[in-house]
């Protein structure tokens, strides 16, 4: 590699660094720019602020007082008003009724006024409110068409009258308590006009008529024997102050002498109501609010005039401008106006200087463009050269070599720099693409010792890979210049090679001089020394998972040094991660060999079908793969498709994990969980006992005993022989005879007296089937079919028209029929129609499992292969109704492996396995039936699969010939 790298040192030109042409001219440039738009943006900006800020000060100030002004001014007016009027002296509820109309005027011009009312001296208390919306009526559990709201107390009688919008009254509702529980007398707005001729102002307080945080105007009536006052809630002065903001992000806030908020513009400043019903004003520095808290520390002005400033502060991350003016004292009390104004709104000019400053820029920038214009081509020239040469490599276009100069001395290094690194990311790349490419691990190995021995023109390598237990290394494969292998036994031990590295060191270079460890790497390569460069491979932990030593004639130089242990890292990421391939392959390899011998182990009914239903598949496939003539002449499957056939084969039946054992192992028609002809056996002894009962019984009541013995006799032979008919029938061994039906229900319509509660005892699922039990003792039929026998189908178990599987399976109404008479009268062998369709729904539930699960790509088709061995070419089988066409050749091989084994099967108690001359004889059948693939099945005929497989796994004494041209002929020819 050094070789690669031209000497800097052979350039004739004279050069400059490149900051001397481009930082000179582009210094007065940005310099002529930046100090116009610095300038301009300073004076503009110094004379904004100053304009700004008194302006908006006073502005803001005299509004605030002028919408305050206007909301109190006008209560305090009425407040006046009424104090003079009737009302205030009116002793009864009528005379005060009769001051309605002027209450509602008052209400009507004062929108911010909730309620007005008077107190009077004698304890008395009259109100009108105003019911604004549905809120207010549900409050205070008005009428729907209640527009006011009379409290009133007179005497010790107190009542809420409810009155439309033209005062007529809606609903009136004694309130006897009322008085007990409030005493005008006592409230703060009462006691504190007491003390003034004047309107005075409460401070915030909860409205006991409505428990709303609000101020009270009142006013003392001039004979001393009644206040007026109206209430008006803290939401309006919020409103006042909202509208009062000059920018959207503007903070407003009204507080008293001791900093508590009475309005805010901001909204949810006030928090909620605590346990006791009262709320805590918060504190102007509580408030969560960064520009009006921050006025806490603003000492207020003495009042509102012209030429006020903002101070300047910081809060909550932004800056503001702000100020706090004292406002005229109203009712006694001291309120202050707090302004915050964020400075990215307030300096909306700064806008037109951002501009002016933009405009500035490009016009300097314009100027300077035809001076730039030549010196920037000069040097940019090499520039684009190296840029095409960049793009070049970016593109993974790595011909041609870089032949870039320039009068730029960092340029012209760059030039060299990048033929020298565009060398060796091809070399690189051509490993990394090497070891991509090589899917099996055995085979990766060699090859990349190969390329590395190849790339950097080593005599010989050798990759060590550490043991499993992570004690040592051991030789994975040693290589020669020429490609050649050789002897594990002549690489040096893994220990001694391991120890040429320091620790935590990225490679060890040293020379060695003779075999080590007595190993005969140098007597093959014939030197007698040789350098060394060992690297170790470190996986993403950092642990060590292999050692490269690569052998050289000369010790490499730095730069060799440092390409192979960059090449390193990329190689131990290739080998973990095919070793960890190879694992999980393993893994789950034995985990659905796994799942296959738990289905095979879970009924002996199966045996080891899930076992050689993929032996038989593979055999097929082989069989067509290796076929040179007829349809399947041009059939192949590659390491991946191989991979999809041999995990569908031993996943073809996953779904029978979800198929109870007492349905596939039903071995009587009566059996369930355990034979229930012994519930039936059970009956016919009630019956035994109680004719001899009543033979007895009828010997003792003086009957014949002879005559009575004989019919007992002939009851008992009756009784012994109709059991063991129903008994043969529940064995379920040939087809049902119509006179066996007819005999059978006969038998059934004999009843039993049972004495017991049949529903102790059982599940709560069984009792919702059996309902309500009749009276006892009840006679009830011998055999019969229950309402408990019928257990449902739940809405899990159907299966809908428009399944995203494409069942299309006839789905029994119920899940189970464990009708007795229904069973015994089954026609041929042991299975309802429900126990088939649920032995027929473990390959439903197969492709449902294996749909889920999330396959890679190259084994989508595992679901199709698998779940496609019970359909028939012709479209008759299941689950799917798939014809020959819809399936995949795989498919279709499974499907003959799957009957073939079953029929051939010999470790099924239930049945002896076919011979092989009769197996073959009924899938030709099968075949002319429309049921296997004819080209599949002369297929398994013609290569001798059938032969094989029986030679493997069936029984010798059941391996017979086959006449396979006689198997071969079309159906109804002569054999």
């Amino acid at each position: 590699m050094a070789a690669d790298i031209p000497d800097r040192r052979s350039s004739r030109f004279f050069r400059f660094p490149l900051h001397i042409h481009i930082s000179t001219l582009f210094f007065v440039l940005v310099a002529l720019a930046g100090g116009g738009m610095s300038a301009l943006s300073y004076f503009r900006s110094a004379d904004m602020l100053e304009r700004a800020a008194a302006d908006l000060l006073t502005r803001i100030s005299r509004q605030t007082v002028a919408e305050t002004e206007n909301l109190l001014s006008p209560v305090e007016a009425s407040v006046r008003l009424l104090s003079l009027n009737a009302i205030s002296e009116a002793r009864t509820l009528a005379e005060r009724r009769a001051g309605l109309g002027v209450l509602r005027e008052a209400l009507l011009a004062t929108p911010s006024v909730s309620a007005y009312y008077v107190g009077y001296a004698s304890g008395d208390f009259f109100l009108l409110m105003r019911l604004a919306d549905e809120a207010d009526r549900h409050l205070m559990g008005a009428p729907a068409a209640a527009a006011y709201l009379i409290q009133s107390i007179a005497g010790q009688q107190g009542q809420f009258i409810y009155l439309d919008s033209d005062l007529h009254e809606l609903r009136a509702e004694p309130r006897p308590d009322y008085p007990s529980h409030y005493d005008p007398r006592r409230r703060g707005w009462y006691v504190q006009a007491q003390g003034s001729i004047e309107p005075v102002q409460t401070e915030p307080y909860l409205f006991a008529s409505t428990r709303r945080l609000g101020v009270t105007v009142a006013r003392r009536v001039a004979s001393g024997r009644a206040v007026v006052g109206a209430d008006i809630r803290l939401a309006t002065l919020d409103e006042t102050l909202r509208r009062q903001r000059i920018t959207p992000g503007s903070q407003l806030v009204l507080f008293d002498s001791a900093q508590r908020v009475v309005a805010c513009s901001a909204p949810d400043w006030l928090p909620a109501a605590g346990a006791g019903g009262d709320i805590e004003r918060p504190r102007l520095a509580g408030l969560p609010l960064g520009g009006v808290a921050a006025l806490a520390r603003q000492a207020p002005r003495s009042g509102v005039g012209a030429g006020q400033a903002l101070s300047a502060f910081d809060a909550a991350g932004r800056s503001w401008h702000g100020a706090v003016a004292s406002l005229p004292a109203r009712g006694g009390q001291a309120l202050y106006l707090g302004v915050a104004i964020p400075d990215d709104e307030l300096l909306t000019d700064a806008r037109s200087i951002r501009d002016n400053a933009i405009l500035v820029t490009i016009l300097v920038i314009l100027l300077a463009l035809p001076i730039t214009y030549g010196a920037a081509r000069l040097v940019s020239r090499p520039i684009r050269e190296l840029a095409r040469e960049a793009a070049a490599i970016r593109r993974f276009d790595f011909a041609g070599e870089a032949a870039t100069r320039s009068v730029v001395r960092e340029v012209d290094d760059l030039a060299r720099d990048q033929a020298s690194m565009k060398g060796a990311v091809r070399r690189f790349l051509d490993i990394a693409s090497v070891m991509a490419r090589e899917p099996d691990f055995e085979r990766l190995l060699p090859r990349l010792v190969d390329e590395t021995v190849g790339v950097v023109g080593a005599r010989a390598g050798v990759l060590y890979l550490a043991r499993d237990d992570g004690e040592g290394l051991d030789a994975a494969s040693v290589r020669d210049a020429s490609g050649s292998s050789l002897p594990l036994a002549d690489a040096p031990p893994g220990a001694a090679m391991a120890s040429l590295v320091p620790e935590d060191a990225r490679s060890g270079v040293g020379r060695s001089v003779g075999d080590i460890g007595g190993t005969g790497l140098f007597s093959a390569l014939g030197a007698d020394s040789m350098a060394y460069l060992a690297v170790p491979l470190l996986d993403r932990k950092h642990d060590r998972v292999g050692l490269l030593v690569l052998w050289f004639d000369e010790a490499p130089d730095r730069d060799l040094v440092h390409f192979v242990e960059a090449l390193s890292g990329s190689a131990a990421v290739s080998l973990e991660t095919r070793s960890l391939i190879r694992a999980q392959k393993q893994l789950f390899e034995a985990f659905i060999q796994l799942i296959a011998g738990a289905i095979d182990a879970k009924s002996p009914y199966t045996g080891g079908h899930c076992a050689r239903v993929p032996e038989l598949t593979k055999m097929l496939a082989r069989a067509a793969c290796d076929a040179t003539e007829g349809p399947y002449r041009n059939f192949s499957l590659d390491e991946e498709d191989w991979e999809a056939v041999h995990i569908a084969a031993w996943l073809h039946d996953c779904g029978k994990v979800t198929t109870p054992e007492y349905v596939v192992d039903k071995a009587t028609k009566l059996e369930a969980i355990h034979d229930r002809i012994h519930e039936i056996r059970m009956r016919f002894e009630v019956l035994k006992r109680d004719a001899e009962i009543a033979c007895w019984r009828a010997v003792a009541q003086g009957a014949d005993p002879g005559a009575e013995q004989a019919t007992l006799a002939a009851n008992l032979t009756a009784l012994d022989g109709e059991f063991a008919f129903v008994a043969s029938c529940n064995a379920g061994v040939e087809a049902m005879d119509p006179a066996d039906v007819a005999r059978l229900r006969h038998i059934a319509t004999r009843t039993w007296l049972r004495t017991l509660d049949d529903r102790l005892g059982v599940s709560d699922d069984a009792l919702r089937r059996m309902g309500p039990g009749p009276a006892l003792p009840v006679c009830e039929a011998l055999i019969g079919d229950k309402a408990e026998h019928r257990i449902p189908r739940s809405l899990e178990d159907a299966i809908p028209a428009d399944n995203p599987w494409g069942f299309r399976l006839k789905v029994p109404e119920l899940l189970y029929n464990r009708g007795e008479l229904t069973n015994l009268c089954i026609d041929r062998g042991t299975l309802t129609e429900e126990d088939r369709f649920k032995i027929n729904e473990h390959i439903v539930q197969t492709i449902r499992m294996l749909s889920e699960l999330p396959f890679p790509r190259h084994l989508r088709a595992v679901p199709e292969i698998a779940g496609g061995h019970h359909e028939k070419m012709d479209g008759s089988g299941y689950p799917r109704g798939l014809t020959r066409e819809r399936m995949s050749p795989m498919a279709r091989m499974m499907a003959i492996a799957d009957i073939f084994e079953a029929l051939t099967a010999v470790d099924r108690p239930y049945k002896k396995g076919k011979r092989l001359s009769e197996a073959v004889c009924i899938m030709a059948r099968m075949r002319d039936a429309g049921h296997v693939d004819p080209d599949l099945f002369a297929l398994f005929l013609r290569s001798g699969v059938y032969r094989r497989y029986a030679d493997r796994f069936m029984a010798r004494a059941c391996v017979d010939e086959v006449d396979v041209a006689a198997m071969l002929a079309p159906a109804g020819a002569d054999a």
